[in-house]
């Protein structure tokens, strides 16, 4: 009361008394000293509704009332309406809320719309992309750098008017902006103070309070090193609290940074504190605590309060933002780094995880929001860059909580990163930084990354954050620069060139020989290093392509760089000189075998890089004076790339093998997509450089060299002499891959003309050929092709390439692009070529080409690769190429390899290619000095006179060994032919045409003859074997003459037999219930079945050995209308009648295999066996639990619980209709036996003298005649069975109960009743939802399923105790026929009729078998079914009354009949009932409600019947029912005036579906980012999962909602399908698009989600972002699999394929 009468007191003198006073920062600070203390931390627990209240009325409302000086809701109001709305919209992101960025409009892939803007943007319709927000981040909108196009959504649209950009200021009065200021900058400088603040036991000047207690918190601080286990662990022993207690602290402190876990005096305190670092100080360093007196808390409670308030106010108007930045940004008394904004942002790391996420908010909703001083604090950033930075890699928070996580926001701004590269020299700064972490080298000055500790690791992965950055710098190329950019970023260049130059040679590599490498080396760290250069690598590219001074000083620089990392290398190296062909080139002696050779070159690359762009801008053509092109020395430029590749061929060819893995890894990533942009592509580059400014001779002779093939080829007789050298096969082999390789080279150097700049050629015809690569391999799903091509390709659209897309998403070639392909494309891998090659062949064999893969068309060079081509006619290559035409044509020394003569012709064919191509585009007057068919014409000089390529093609043409090789010879010669008729025309330009043609002509008819000359061969082979079989066949089948015989007869025996059946109509055959039913005759009865594990038959006898069907008994909810309902009891709960909203079923599956019953447990035990062995191996979960009965079937893995014994058909006595009771007399009798059987229950039991009295009433029944009390049944079935029987019976108890297995339960049979309804109730539905037949249209494995457990239910009692079943049955028919000795019968309209109907038939039998009058249980069945019939017909009526209709139906003759009886029986049901029935007039009405309503019921019942007597499946469903129906009419006597329930259902029952799902994913995400956790107090939740079942969104995978389940701590997931799935679950897990299936406790596996993108591909993990949409076929499927309950036997499929699923913890999901 004291503190309320207080308010106004503060609210109307306080502001008043600051206004006057002359020390406001004094007169504030003693408010807060007061009252601070007295509303936070007062004790243990804190109570944040009441803090935040009193706060509000004590502490904030005075400070606005003296910002606004009236009223604040009055003037912050008016401040609201003055202000012009933000066009930035600036919304700050949660985690995991939805994020989009445009891919055809957003300047970089960091700018991103919230989902309000995004849908009220131009960017929806365009090709979107969606991610969800690690949170921090802001969205772009409106903000005009960030989108080429549509900066604003239609919310934030700048008004035309308010165009000039006015001083927010000037709308407030002088008066207002000076306490606005004062206010500030009193309230921010207490913030910073307090959130600065280290010392634990006093406060800043002017705050201390104004009575100390002795009141401590021990305040236990987040840290990144310690396991939620460990915590946790070390609490409890601490503060002696409970698991539960502990897990609420480790979430909290993990949440917001830090948690008080104990309150008292100095010294209890203390004591916590020293247990907790004790305890962790072991194996890490301590967990960080401090023991804080409770005013130091209470006050850095307020501060975040302060900070949050000031976030709020400033909303209201732009100017009070203005003002607040001014007051964070000025710079106080100290100078340099002073003002409050860096002393926040210095003090980062110090500060605890929910003070830095308040204070980095804060600084988004002001400080970024606001232009002008979003450039001030952009430079203040950059000045203290490299300490924010050092701090971080210090400090062991994540990222999203450092200040330097900013960066993101402030570089990627292009005009702010201009500025700060030229005023800050930013670009500098970040590599200096990243280089200043990096000290370890070696003494060449390079990087040394061998052997790492994990600190130092942790280290290198911090600092990788700064290449981060360095690329947000770069991301957007300037289109104007001024003198000052090109400086600053030419400078920027020389650092980064210092950078790569410690990486030029790094990690070299020895080859290993005689013995294995003992430590695989440190390769890891290198590699991350150059995949996170790459993209910096391309981009400094794309920033000196866009400026010419700029490109050519870059190159200077480059080379100055290159020339100085090659100086050291050339000591040792003796020079040689090599001579080859009439040409010599003097080289140095490098064995790549022998000596150091490193794969990491990136200052050569980014040289080979420049080279081409200064080709591509023809740069080198306009200003070749600026350029040191003269100076360069190509062997110099090639050395390296060149060794590189030829270590690359030398591990191809095995020769590095001791080397192990990591460079075999290394190679990998070379040739990767993600790293061969920069590697492998450039050192490529780099050769056709050199090459194109060499002798081609000379070129060749150096590569032969460094390839160690040079003495090969060298020697004036290689033709003969390889062939008798080397014997060691291993050298041999070697050198044949080497060669392979080596012409493989050759081929790429001249071929590769597909970059801009090296061929004339565009962007896009770069990335076409290497997508139409791509698909000559296989057809490819998008998102395949988009993995295989290099990432900053991957940013252009496909529109150019976009082959028809099959239904699954497929991208095929089209067949004009399959002549573009080349089989020696750069960038396939071995595997990739042979696939390719392969699928090539195939298609042009099916389109009846020849099968010649010859080389593509080429683009041209451009002017400064021009001279490349003439390697290919060069006399070294011509020699190479003659020596291996040679060993083919006598290849007897078996050194050459096919490969080798393929990759021959294909340059053979390149040539030629290269001369027609001169040929057709020569203008007259000039010479082609292209003459390559002239030099392959020539024969070798003498002494060795060899023959010329040409005649050794033409030898090679007829081989017999070349088979494969012909196709593509022959084109070569058509070729050349065609070559020379060119020349010869140009020579001769009148002569005629003709010539060529018809040469071309007759070779080409030629081809045709012989094709088809083959193709005839190959039809009459087919024939001859074709009429080889059938002859064997025949053969087969006169030896076993007898046997087919025999078979015959039996066949014609069955279908004359079933013809003499065939009744002339159904009606009078196919009854299947009833005294006039069909019976199954003798042959019809028999059944014999083949075990699946012994192989042997059994013909299926009651005496006989027991066969069994393997099932799956699982608890079911999928057809409950009531999920609300507590799970009842299981030891007390009665389940003897069903309630109609059917809340749990049991539901019975089999996947239809047979077994004998001994075979089936000997299998079980030895599972049992090999289980208990594994437990004590390996203590890993299998997919089934062998404790729990489970196994899978031994014949198709389908997880199984139990089996169900098969039995045959039960012999009835066969009675005509006449001689068997009507209804009534039927009742009669079964009430007398019924009354019969109560009398003997009493006489069972010990009397006393009270009793006598009833006796005497009990003697007036005595049993009808032909009903013997005292008669015990035989047992018909054999031992084995009777076991089997009690094993079904058991198990489906135990399951459908979750209790311990009890053979004597009185509720077992009636468990196995109920199991048998829900399963045909359950299969009956599915077949109405799929719209298919009741009958034929089952697999078999269902037919099987519901047979045998109809049987098995109407054998059940014979191994129950008979009393007890007949005490059901006289239970049950109670609920139908009052019987005054039954208490407690439900209401008619509490029960479930067909599962009332089905235990009804099949307890029937008990009491049947003690009577011997001659009842037939036909008429019983009969009789049974017209009872429950018109009980189902009376719960319609009472739970369905339609709505009246306005219109009457005209109906037929027999309809009135209907119409008439249903209107009969209502009104005797509302005589009995009386005003509980509304007045219903019409009949029609009525009988349609009957009719649908019944429907389900009676399919149900025609199954059931169906299977229970073995009736043949009618023709048709139609009449089955009509019969049905015919029985409905019966007069009603048996319903009495029951109280009815209050709650009303309405027949049918409506099937269940999984919940509606919205069309576009977004939604859903949209939804889950919204959704907090139930019990961390609105804490958003990390993984939101959504129950397809009933909606419910859950929290899962957290500690914060698990709650326990059976002794159990289980996830919030697993806890959800005990009480809404009885076990079984399906989710959808919003962040990672995965739906997620649970059975039970242990079994879990994800499923394909339903949501598919636009190329028809599911996107799981939310990866790549396409935009999603809901696939209906999908999640019909998904739907199937959960009404045919097959959760959990999919479940099982996955985890028995996928190993990893199962050691996978579901519970806790």
């Amino acid at each position: 009361r004291c503190f309320l009468s207080i308010p106004q007191f503060l609210l109307c003198i306080l502001p008043q008394k600051w206004l006057q006073a002359i020390d406001l920062p004094k007169e504030v600070y003693q408010h807060l000293a007061r009252y601070v203390p007295k509303i936070y931390c007062l004790g243990p627990n804190l109570n944040p509704q009441s803090e935040d209240l009193l706060a509000q009325l004590l502490l904030q409302a005075p400070l606005e009332w003296y910002l606004c000086g009236e009223e604040p809701s009055l003037g912050l109001a008016k401040l609201e309406q003055s202000n012009q709305p933000s066009q930035l919209c600036g919304h700050v992101f949660k985690v995991g809320e939805p994020t989009y960025s445009c891919r055809e409009c957003a300047a970089d892939p960091t700018c991103v719309l919230c989902m309000q803007c995004f849908l009220g943007s131009v960017h929806k319709e365009h090709r979107y992309r969606m991610t969800t927000s690690g949170g921090g981040g802001f969205c772009d909108c409106g903000d005009t750098e960030a989108w080429k196009k549509g900066p604003y959504c239609q919310k934030h649209e700048p008004n035309i008017s308010d165009s000039s950009q006015e001083d927010p200021l000037a709308n407030l009065s002088a008066d207002m902006i000076a306490r606005t200021y004062n206010i500030f900058s009193i309230i921010l400088k207490y913030a910073v103070d307090m959130l600065t603040w280290d010392k634990e036991d006093e406060l800043p000047q002017g705050l201390e309070p104004p009575e100390r207690g002795d009141t401590y918190y021990c305040m236990l601080f987040n840290d990144e090193v310690h396991t939620y286990e460990q915590v946790i662990y070390t609490l409890q022993k601490a503060v002696n609290c409970t698991q539960k207690e502990a897990v609420s602290f480790a979430t909290t402190v993990d949440r917001d940074g830090r948690k008080s876990v104990r309150y008292g005096d100095f010294q209890f305190c203390e004591q916590a504190k020293s247990v907790i670092v004790r305890n962790t100080s072991r194996q890490t360093k301590p967990l960080r605590v401090q023991v804080m007196h409770s005013s130091v808390v209470a006050h850095q409670c307020f501060a975040l309060k302060a900070l949050n308030w000031l976030g709020q106010i400033i909303r209201y108007s732009d100017a009070l933002r203005r003002i607040l930045c001014q007051v964070g940004l000025q710079k106080g008394p100290e100078g340099e780094n002073s003002s409050l904004v860096d002393t926040l942002m210095l003090c980062d790391s110090k500060m605890w995880k929910g003070a830095r996420n308040i204070y980095h908010q804060l600084f988004m909703s002001s400080l970024l929001m606001d232009l002008k001083y979003k450039k001030q604090f952009a430079i203040q950033f950059a000045k203290n860059y490299e300490r924010l930075q050092s701090d971080y890699v210090k400090d062991d928070h994540d990222r999203e909580f450092s200040i330097t996580d900013l960066s993101v926001q402030i570089f990627t701004v292009p005009s702010l990163a201009r500025m700060l590269i030229t005023e800050e020299n930013l670009m500098t700064t970040i590599i200096r930084t990243f280089l200043d972490h990096l000290r370890h080298r070696d003494l060449q000055g390079r990087f040394q990354f061998e052997r790492y500790t994990a600190q130092q690791a942790f280290k290198f992965r911090r600092v990788q954050s700064l290449i981060g950055d360095l690329k947000y710098v770069l991301i957007s190329c300037p289109t104007e620069w001024t003198d000052k950019l090109r400086e600053k970023f030419l400078e920027g260049l020389d650092a980064f060139l210092e950078l790569l130059k410690c990486m030029q040679g790094m990690d070299p590599v020895v080859r290993q020989v005689g013995q294995h490498i003992e430590m695989e080396p440190e390769w890891e760290a290198a590699f991350t290093l150059q995949m996170k250069l790459t993209h910096i690598i391309s981009m400094m590219q794309e920033w000196c392509a866009s400026d010419e001074r700029v490109l050519i000083e870059a190159y200077k620089k480059c080379l100055t760089a290159l020339t100085h990392c090659h100086s050291g290398f050339t000591d040792g190296e003796q020079p040689i000189t090599l001579s080859m062909c009439g040409h010599s080139v003097d080289t140095i002696r490098y064995c790549v075998s022998q000596e150091k050779v490193s794969i990491h070159l990136p200052v050569s690359r980014l040289l080979a890089g420049l080279h081409v762009l200064l080709s591509k801008t023809e740069v080198a053509y306009r200003f070749p004076e600026q350029l040191p092109l003269s100076e360069l020395s190509p062997p110099m430029l090639i050395e390296h790339p060149l060794r590189c590749l030829v270590l690359c061929a030398q591990v191809h060819a095995g020769m590095w093998r001791r080397n192990g893995f990591s460079l075999v890894n290394q190679i990998y990533y070379y040739h990767n997509v993600k790293c061969r942009v920069e590697m492998f592509d450039k050192d490529l580059m780099m050769l056709q450089a050199g090459a194109s400014m060499m002798d081609p001779n000379h070129f060749l002779m150096i590569v032969l060299s460094r390839f160690e093939l040079f003495h090969i080829f060298s020697s004036a007789d290689c033709r003969k002499r390889y062939n008798r050298e080397n014997a060691n096969k291993d050298v041999v082999q070697q050198n044949s891959t080497l060669i392979e390789e080596m012409l493989h080279l050759i081929i790429m150097v001249v071929g590769e003309r597909f970059a801009p700049g090296i061929g004339q050629v565009e962007n896009c015809d770069e990335l076409k050929r290497e997508i139409v690569h791509q698909l000559c391999i296989r057809p490819m799903a998008h998102s395949e092709l988009v993995k295989a091509l290099p990432e900053n390709v991957s940013r252009i659209s496909y529109a150019h390439t976009k082959p028809g897309v099959t239904g699954r998403g497929l991208y095929e070639l089209r067949p004009e692009c399959a002549k573009q392909f080349n089989l020696y494309f750069h960038h396939y891998s071995r595997a990739d070529q042979s696939k390719a090659e392969e699928a090539q062949r195939k298609l042009k064999r099916q389109n009846g080409e020849d099968s010649a893969l010859p080389p593509p068309v080429l683009p041209p060079f451009c002017q400064l690769f021009a001279s490349l081509v003439n390697i290919l006619q060069c006399d070294v290559l011509l020699g190479m190429l003659g020596a291996v035409l040679q060993w083919a044509v006598e290849p007897s020394g078996g050194h050459w390899s096919e490969s080798m003569l393929q990759r021959v012709l294909h340059l053979i064919g390149m040539a030629l290619l290269e001369e027609q191509q001169q040929l057709e585009s020569n203008s007259e007057d000039n010479e082609v000095t292209f003459n390559f068919t002239l030099k392959i014409s020539r024969p070798g000089e003498a002494p060795s006179n060899t023959p010329s390529i040409l005649a050794l093609l033409e030898t090679l043409q007829n081989a017999p060994h070349l088979e494969v090789h012909k196709d593509m010879i022959r084109w070569i010669l058509k070729m050349v032919v065609s070559i020379k008729t060119m020349r010869e025309r140009t020579a001769a330009a009148p002569s005629p045409e003709g010539a060529g043609h018809c040469q071309e002509q007759t070779v080409r008819d030629k081809d045709k003859a012989e094709r088809k000359r083959k193709a005839e061969m190959a039809r009459l082979r087919r024939e001859k074997i074709m009429a080889q079989m059938s002859e064997m066949q025949r053969h087969f089948i006169n030896e076993n003459k007898e046997l087919f015989q025999q078979s015959l007869e039996e066949l014609d025996a069955s279908t004359s037999a079933s013809q003499e059946h065939s009744p002339s109509s159904w009606d009078s055959a196919l009854v299947c219930v009833g005294p006039r039913r069909w019976r199954a005759g003798g042959s019809e009865r028999r059944q014999v079945v083949t075990c699946i594990l012994c192989q042997e038959e059994q013909e299926i006898r009651p005496d006989g050995r027991a066969m069994v069907l393997a099932a799956f008994v699982q608890r079911s909810t999928v057809m409950s209308k009531n999920r609300r309902r507590p799970p009842h009891n299981p030891e007390s709960y009665d389940p003897l009648f069903m309630h109609p909203d059917l809340s749990f079923g049991t539901h019975t599956g089999s996947c239809g295999h047979i077994m004998h019953s001994h075979c089936w447990q000997r299998y079980f035990e030895a599972v049992q066996a090999k289980e208990q062995r594994r437990q004590q191996r390996l203590r890993v979960h299998t997919s089934y639990d062998v404790e729990n009965g489970e196994f899978l079937c031994p014949l198709c893995e389908c997880l199984s619980n139990t089996v169900i014994p098969l039995l045959p058909l039960t012999k009835t006595s066969c009675r005509y209709f006449s001689e068997q009771p009507g209804l009534s007399l039927w009742l009669n009798t079964t009430s007398q036996q019924i009354k019969a059987l109560h009398s003997a229950q009493r006489k069972a039991k010990p009397t006393n003298a009270a009793a006598t009295s009833e006796i005497l009433t009990v003697e007036e029944y005595p049993p009808p005649e032909g009903f013997r009390l005292d008669h015990m049944p035989l047992n018909p079935y054999s031992s084995s069975i009777k076991e089997m029987l009690t094993t079904f019976g058991t198990a489906t108890y135990k399951v459908g109960l979750k209790v311990h297995p009890n053979e004597q339960d009185p509720r077992v049979p009636i468990m196995c009743w109920g199991s048998c309804a829900y399963t045909i109730q359950s299969i009956e539905r599915l077949l109405v939802d799929e719209e298919k037949p009741l009958f034929g249209s089952l697999p078999c494995r269902q037919d099987d399923c519901l047979r045998s457990l109809a049987r098995f239910g109407s054998a059940c009692w014979s191994v129950s105790s008979l009393s007890t079943v007949q005490s059901h049955f006289v239970r049950l028919l109670s609920a139908l026929v009052p019987d005054p000795q039954v208490e407690n019968s439900p209401c008619i309209v509490d029960v479930d009729m067909f599962h009332l109907l089905v235990s009804l038939v099949l307890s029937y039998p008990a009491l049947h078998c003690q009577d011997s009058s001659g009842l037939s249980v036909d008429a019983a069945q009969l009789h049974l079914l017209h009872l429950v019939t018109v009980a189902h017909v009376v719960q319609i009526l009472l739970s369905s009354v339609p709505v009246e209709l306005t219109m009457e139906q005209e109906s037929g003759e027999v309809e009135r009949e209907e119409e008439e009886s249903v209107g009969l029986l209502y009104n005797t049901l509302k005589t009995h009932l009386g005003s509980s029935l509304r007045e219903v007039s019409s009949g029609w009405h009525l009988w349609r409600c009957v009719k649908t309503g019944i429907l389900p019921f009676l399919r149900g019942a025609a199954l059931f019947f169906h299977h229970l007597n073995g009736v043949p499946a009618p023709p048709e469903l139609q009449g089955n029912l009509i019969f049905f129906c015919h029985m409905l009419a019966e007069p009603s006597h048996s319903v009495s005036p029951y109280s009815l329930s209050s709650s009303w259902r309405s027949y049918p029952r409506e099937s269940n579906r999984l919940i509606e799902l919205p069309e576009d994913y977004s939604a859903l995400i949209n939804q889950a980012s919204s959704f907090t956790c139930p019990k961390s107090g609105g804490d958003k939740s990390r993984a939101p999962t959504l129950c397809l079942v009933c909606g419910t969104m859950l929290c899962s995978q957290s500690y914060c909602c698990q709650t326990e389940l059976e002794g159990e701590d289980v996830g919030a997931c697993t806890a959800h399908t005990f009480a809404c799935g009885a076990g079984v679950g399906i989710f959808l897990r919003v962040r990672e698009s995965q739906v997620l299936f649970l059975a039970g406790k242990t079994k879990g596996c994800f499923y394909a989600p339903p949501y598919l993108d636009d190329y028809g591909e599911t996107d799981q993990g939310l990866r790549r972002g396409n935009p999603l949409h809901l696939c209906r076929e999908r999640y019909r499927k998904i739907q199937k699999l959960w009404r045919q309950h097959s959760i959990t036997e999919e479940i099982g499929h996955a985890q028995e394929a996928n190993q990893t699923l199962v050691g996978i913890d579901w519970q806790h999901l």
